[in-house]
This record gives structure tokens, C-alpha cells and sequence, in this order.
């Protein structure tokens, strides 16, 4: 054999190995996916499956083998072979690309390949690998079998034995019995049988029942307890009927000649409803949030569960606002996210671009999510909680109604007297920091807010405002170059005063109309001396007032000289005296109690008797508000007997179950305890099962006057004098 056959022997069987190495790792797994197949599906499907499985083990072990080229071989041989001096590339060059003692190597290798004995070159057998792929077969087979297997159509459509029933010969007899339930598509629940013709399933399933009487009755059918009736329908020897349930039900099994015992027999169906999506927010935690300054996206994450499962996407509704007023607009769009999880637990997660939206200085950004179930063919819905983020608006362009813009830097006027404190004690922790000007400039600005603060509180004890003397000139309306400016302010809205007696008026008020009455007292008089502005505050709390005011004329005094250290104390007891005055404002009401009407003394033992109410007037009943129950509560009385439970309107009360079956809890068990009592009016338990059904559907009774006791036999001899007395 040549040297170029034997290499191409040596790549054919190592090609060969490998392919059977991974078939038979790979083969054992037929068997349990066949078998599984074949349980769920059937036979024919699993000997498509098992041909198909070997089809493509075999591709791929052709596949796998054919990874073994000749780069492989060249490997193998220098790895296994030391006689080819790691040359073994040119047995497979070409001799015209080779020159004299390459072609004299080429020459010597194959040589040895033809002289030298065969060489195991193929890849050794996987042996472990085979080993354990054949356990876990083995194993997953085992399983697959002992599973137990899904009800199939055949086995489903299968006759229960019925419990036996006594009957007279001739009498139809339920012997066999089946109920087959096929839920709806989108609860995924697989078909079942009950046996017992009893069960729970869900809303809009299908029910199918299968029923075989011996001897065959001339008719059959299924009554409910509503009043409906479902005819059966014979094919063969069995009687069968369908029909889609929407609500819970109570029925009976009527054929033609059956035994009382078969026909009163009560089957339950409750009825499960599919219940809505329930929505619960993750991400934001709170319902309004404010944005954060270099905010530039917004997260979202909300968490979805249903009782059968979720629609795939979500609806994401975006509302954004924008404007202030009545200018306000509203942009509204629609985005829709997909859900992560399970089918019955979801989570959805997105990030709103807020540039891309344009979202700006005042806007508010509302977001609401819409949840589906995949209940057919109208899905339920659940919505989220708003959720809203806020892009606070610029507090310097921000309008507040009658008063105007918002001032960024507040205003001395509405400087307390606690910020009076801080910023005095402030500048004392400062002082070592400050040269002495600029240490007296701070100081007398804290000066004028206390000023400024003493004026406010002053109006309320009717004094008037201070500032510069005017002088009876043009000059006057200048405003001095010295002067303060908070105190120049203070002088441009007030008049200056050097004394209660004798003081100007602004030089820029209106002029005075001739005869006007209001010009007159404003020219002559005091309007600030009204009593209605100097007596709004009780003599206590005006004393507590001029108190604070005497503390801030002290505190001014030291914090414009430049010794706030000094002005503390003052400014101190100020706050503490303000205190008071706001705790003594809020008690302002008078507590009054209630006025009666005086006793007229002239009518106390007269024996006068009008307009008092006659003692004749009887109680009258109270009307029943449902007497239907009742009328059925005092028929179910212990002491009343078959006679009166044959008096019991039946057909009236299952009229009332079915007009106001929200108001019981359990109706069907109401239902089926009437059914009891008409089948069986002696029932002693019967009566007493319905009648405590039935005491929580009644009102409670209106509050009624207790009879007064007889007392005992001297107060009966006094109440007997007393009618003798009387004439």
C-alpha cells in the first residue's frame, strides 16, 4: 500500500470512530423523547419522532467526524510518530513547490510510512462520556413512565360507576355517569372528568354530561335551580347534554318513571370568574416626585399578576402638561412595553427621555399604565396609579394670586424676630472675621429689620408710622443722600411723625376734595386713631404687646450703636413676649352654653293639660321593608308545623333568590336548603338549616318601647288604689 492510501486510510477511520463515538452518546435519548411523544400525542407521531431523531444524530455525527482534516492528520503524526521528525506537512506537498532537500525528506517520510507498521492514530472512545449520557437516559425514561399520563378524549368520554340507588323493577336507574370539563383556551388548564358530576370550574367553560340508565327512559333532562331546563339527547345507550357555564348552579337529574330519591339528588357547579389583572408600582415610590436637578430620564417600573396570565405588552399613557392658568395644555401619547417573566407575573420596566418628550421649567409629566389579561374574547384591564413628576416652576417668575411675583430674597418687612436673633448671633460669631466698618454696616442692617419689625407690631396698638421730618418745601420729597436705605423706604411709604400731637402728613397725598367728608378728617383728624384700629386686641394682650415693642426699641437702640452682644437679651425676651401674644390671640371665642327656655312657674300644678300630647295615640307597626323573608322567618317559627311549611310560597322565594342574589352569601346553599324543606316539609333540620340561612338576609328591627314591669304585688295593690281613686 502506497504511502498517500495509508494516509487517507488513516483519515477515513479516524473520521469513522469519531461519527459512531457521538451517535452513541447521543442515541440513548430516543428512547424518553419517543416515549413522551407518544404519551402526549400518540404512536404515530412518536415513530415520526424516533425517525426523524436518527435522521438528525446521524447529520450531526457526519458533521462532527468531518472536522477531522488533513491539519488534523498532520498533527496526529507528529505527535505520535517521532520518525517524522515534525515534517509530516510534506508528505501532503506538492514536489514542484519543493527544492532538493525538502524533496529528499518528502522522499524519506514516505518511505517509512509504507516500511513502518500500521499506527493507531484515531481519537480514543469516549467511554465516561457514553456512560453517563446513558444513565441520564436511563433515568429521564424512567421518569417519563412513571409520570403520570394526561387525560386523553377516550378516557375522558369513560362511565363512572353511579352510587347505587333503590328502585322498584321497571323503574330507569342512573347506573353509569360522566362530566366532562373543558376549560377555556386562555386559562391553559387541560380537560378533566369528574365523576361525581360535581366540581368547580372556570367561567366560561364547557361542560359536557354523559349518563346510562337501565332500563332506558323515555326522556331525560337537567333542571336547574333557576328554572331552565337542558333536554339530553340519546345516542346508543347514553344520554348526553352540553352547555357553557357563566354562573354557579344548582341542578337535578329528571328522566321519565325514575325513583324520588334520584330525582331530589342536588348537584353543585361553582363557578370560578376570572378575576383582573391586579397593578402594583415598584419604581417611583411615591405618587408625585419632584425633579432633581441634571435629571435627564425618568425610571418606571411596575409589577403585573393575573390568575391565567398577562398579554405580552403594556400600555403606557403619557400626558404631558404644560403652561399655567387658563393657558395650560394638555400632549398626550401612547407607548407600548413588553413585559418580563412568566405568564401570570410580569414585570414591565421603561425610561422616559424627557428631553425627547419636552419637559421645561413648570411642566408636569403624568404617566399611567395599562394592563391586559389574555381572558378571550373581551380581555379584562387594570390600570396603575398616576404617577406624576413635577419640574418645580422658577420661583422669580412664579404668580400668587392678588399679590403678585414671588421675590427670590425676602423682603425686611417680613423679617422675624426669631431671624433677628439668628442673624445677630451670626454676626457676633463673625466678628473676629470683620474690620470694625463693616462689622457696624451689618449690625445697623440688623438694626433696621428690627425696626422695621417694631413698626409692624406697632399698628396693631394703633401708632403710627416713624421716619425723616419733612420739610414744608419742594426739597422735602428728595430723599436724603445719608439716609438708610431700608429707612428710606420705610419714609417713602409712611409719614413722618415727631410726635402724637404734632405731626405732618405726606406732602404726595391727593389733594383735598372741598366738602368731601373723608377729606376733611384726614386733613384735620387722626384716621390711625380710630377705636376700630386701636382696640382689636383685649387690655391683656395689648399690655403683652407694648411690652415686646418696649424690648425691640431697646434691641434697635444697641444693634444700630453696633453692639448686637448687647442687644440680645432684649431681642430674647421680644420673642418671648410675641409668644405669649400669639398664644393669647387664639383664644378669642367665648364658650356659650346652651340657652333654654324659661319654665313657666304660673302652669306647675295647675292641672292644665293643653298642648301636652295625648296619652291615647297608640304605637302603629313598623312595616317590613322585605316582607317576603319575613313572612318566611315567622313560618319557619319551632312551633309551626308541616301545614304551615306547605303554605310557604316557594315559587315567590325563588323569584326573590333570583332578583337579588348579590345580597346572599351563598345562594346555591339557599337554594338547596328550600329545595330540602319543599321535598321534605316534616324535616325538622331542614327547617332549622334554612332558618339560619335566612337570619342574616334580615333587617334589624327598628328600636321599639319595652313594656314597663308589673312590679310586684304591693306595687300592683298601690296601681290598683290609684284607679279606684280616680273620679
Amino acid at each position: 500500500m502506497s504511502a498517500a492510501q495509508r494516509l487517507h486510510q488513516y483519515l477515513r477511520d479516524a473520521r469513522r470512530r469519531r461519527s459512531v463515538d457521538l451517535a452513541l452518546t447521543l442515541l440513548p435519548w430516543l428512547a424518553p423523547v419517543a416515549l413522551l411523544i407518544a404519551r402526549w400525542q400518540g404512536a404515530t407521531p412518536a415513530w415520526i419522532a424516533l425517525l426523524v431523531g436518527l435522521c438528525l444524530i446521524g447529520a450531526i455525527a457526519w458533521r462532527h467526524g468531518s472536522r477531522l482534516d488533513t491539519p488534523w492528520l498532520i498533527r496526529r503524526l507528529n505527535a505520535l510518530r517521532t520518525d517524522m521528525d515534525d515534517s509530516a506537512d510534506l508528505l501532503f506537498a506538492r514536489e514542484e513547490g519543493l527544492r532538493g532537500l525538502q524533496r529528499l525528506q518528502q522522499a524519506w517520510l514516505r518511505q517509512r510510512i509504507e516500511t513502518a507498521p500500521t499506527t493507531e492514530l484515531r481519537p480514543a472512545w469516549s467511554r465516561r462520556r457514553a456512560l453517563v449520557s446513558l444513565l441520564l437516559a436511563a433515568l429521564a425514561l424512567a421518569a417519563v413512565a412513571l409520570w403520570p399520563a394526561a387525560p386523553t378524549s377516550a378516557a375522558l368520554d369513560r362511565l363512572s360507576p353511579s352510587p347505587q340507588i333503590a328502585a322498584a323493577p321497571g323503574q330507569p336507574r342512573l347506573v353509569q355517569q360522566a362530566l366532562r370539563i373543558d376549560s377555556p383556551a386562555y386559562t391553559a388548564l387541560p380537560p378533566r372528568n369528574e365523576p361525581s358530576l360535581e366540581g368547580r370550574v372556570a367561567e366560561g367553560a364547557r361542560l359536557r354530561w354523559t349518563l346510562r340508565f337501565q332500563p332506558q327512559p323515555d326522556a331525560v333532562a337537567l333542571v336547574f335551580h333557576d328554572g331552565q331546563r337542558l333536554a339530553l339527547s340519546r345516542a346508543g345507550e347514553d344520554w348526553s347534554a352540553q352547555r357553557v357555564m357563566t354562573k354557579s348552579l344548582l341542578y337535578r337529574i329528571e328522566a321519565t318513571a325514575a325513583p324520588q330519591a334520584q330525582t331530589r339528588r342536588l348537584y353543585r357547579i361553582d363557578v370560578t370568574p376570572d378575576r383582573a389583572p391586579q397593578l402594583r408600582v415598584l419604581e417611583p415610590d411615591r405618587g408625585l416626585s419632584l425633579m432633581t436637578p441634571g435629571q435627564k430620564a425618568w425610571p418606571l417600573a411596575f409589577e403585573a399578576s393575573d390568575d391565567y396570565g398577562l398579554a405580552g405588552n403594556a400600555r403606557l399613557r403619557i400626558t404631558l402638561a404644560q403652561g399655567s392658568g387658563e393657558n395650560i395644555t394638555f400632549r398626550e401619547q401612547f407607548v407600548s412595553v413588553r413585559g418580563s417573566g412568566g405568564a401570570r407575573l410580569k414585570r414591565y420596566q421603561h425610561r422616559l427621555d424627557l428631553a425627547a418628550l419636552g419637559f421645561a421649567v413648570g411642566d408636569d409629566l403624568i404617566v399611567q399604565l395599562a394592563v391586559d389579561d389574555n381572558r378571550a374574547p373581551k380581555p379584562q384591564s387594570a390600570l396603575s396609579p398616576s404617577l406624576i413628576l413635577r419640574w418645580p416652576a422658577d420661583l422669580g417668575s412664579e404668580a400668587t394670586g392678588i399679590e403678585g411675583m414671588v421675590k427670590t430674597t425676602l423682603p425686611a418687612y417680613f423679617r422675624s424676630q426669631r431671624q433677628i436673633i439668628i442673624d445677630a448671633e451670626a454676626l457676633i460669631a463673625q466678628r473676629r472675621k470683620l474690620d470694625g466698618e463693616h462689622f457696624l454696616k451689618r449690625s445697623d442692617e440688623i438694626g433696621v429689620d428690627q425696626r422695621l419689625l417694631r413698626l409692624r407690631y406697632g399698628q396693631f396698638l394703633g401708632e403710627e408710622a416713624e421716619g425723616e421730618p419733612k420739610l414744608p418745601t419742594s426739597d422735602s420729597e428728595q430723599t436724603p443722600d445719608d439716609a438708610h436705605p431700608a429707612e428710606a423706604g420705610a419714609s417713602a411709604k409712611t409719614e413722618a411723625h415727631d410726635d402724637h400731637d404734632d405731626h405732618g402728613h405726606a406732602p404726595d397725598a391727593k389733594p383735598a376734595v372741598f366738602g368731601e367728608e373723608g377729606s376733611v378728617l384726614e386733613q384735620y383728624g387722626h384716621t390711625h386713631d380710630h377705636a376700630e384700629a386701636a382696640t382689636l386686641l383685649d387690655p391683656q394682650t395689648r399690655k403683652l404687646l407694648k411690652s415686646a415693642l418696649d424690648e425691640m426699641w431697646q434691641s434697635e437702640l444697641h444693634l444700630r450703636q453696633g453692639h448686637p452682644q448687647q442687644a440680645l437679651p432684649y431681642a430674647y425676651k421680644a420673642l418671648a413676649f410675641i409668644k405669649q401674644v400669639q398664644q393669647a390671640s387664639r383664644i378669642y371665642l367665648a364658650r356659650v352654653g346652651p340657652e333654654l327656655p324659661p319654665i313657666d312657674e304660673t302652669r306647675r300644678l295647675s292641672g292644665e293639660r293643653e298642648g301636652l300630647a295625648r296619652r291615647g295615640d297608640e304605637l302603629r307597626a313598623a312595616t317590613a321593608s322585605d316582607p317576603t323573608l319575613t313572612a318566611l322567618w315567622r313560618e319557619l317559627e319551632p312551633g309551626a308545623g308541616g301545614t304551615a311549611s306547605a303554605s310557604i310560597d316557594y315559587a315567590a322565594l325563588e323569584r326573590w333568590l333570583r332578583e337579588h342574589d348579590e345580597r346572599v352569601p351563598d345562594p346555591l346553599a339557599f337554594a338547596a336548603a328550600l329545595a330540602a324543606l319543599r321535598d321534605q316539609p316534616e324535616c325538622a333540620s331542614c327547617r332549622a338549616q334554612l332558618r339560619g340561612l335566612l337570619w342574616p338576609l334580615l333587617n334589624r328591627p327598628a328600636a321599639s318601647v319595652r313594656p314597663r314591669d308589673g312590679g310586684d304585688a304591693s306595687d300592683r295593690r298601690y296601681f290598683d288604689a290609684l284607679q279606684q281613686a280616680r273620679p
